[in-house]
């Protein structure tokens, strides 16, 4: 699958650190035979993503479409089309389908929230549906 995951508040939180998990998970799925790719609604993340060591997971990076998705897709050359998505905005995940995570605004050692995101993706493949709270279906909206 190609699998898209949003920046701020998906994966690192206002003073820059990684959700907790987020390397681990990233190597499973890329060992479950995944591509993952990262996009941002404020612009291209290439920087952040080094930052953190998971350039080596990453696909490729775009500008991510705030509205109008189908266009934007379009506009900001982003392929492969996306699978799933992983957001902390609802409205891209319920077009695309995917996960709506919980905003991670501070770090947090406690935070679960990447181990439930890969059990959610395993489920999807394996059944087409997820028991995680914040699973959406692709939409028929666009």
């Amino acid at each position: 699958m190609n699998i898209y995951f949003d920046v701020d508040y998906t994966l690192i939180a206002m003073d820059g650190s990684l959700r907790p998990g987020t390397t681990e998970v990233f190597e499973k799925l890329i060992n479950d035979g995944h591509s993952i790719y990262i996009w941002s609604g404020v612009g291209m993340r290439t920087d952040d993503i080094e930052r953190l060591g998971l350039s080596k997971f990453v696909s490729s990076i775009f500008v991510k479409p705030i509205t109008e998705y189908e266009v934007g897709l379009k506009r900001f050359s982003v392929s492969p089309r996306p699978d799933f998505v992983i957001d902390d905005h609802r409205e891209i995940v319920e077009v695309f389908g995917g996960v709506h995570v919980e905003p991670y605004y501070f770090r947090s050692a406690e935070d679960g929230h990447m181990p439930e995101l890969y059990k959610a993706i395993k489920d999807f493949i394996s059944t087409g549906t997820s028991n995680h709270r914040g699973f959406k279906p692709v939409s028929e909206k666009e």
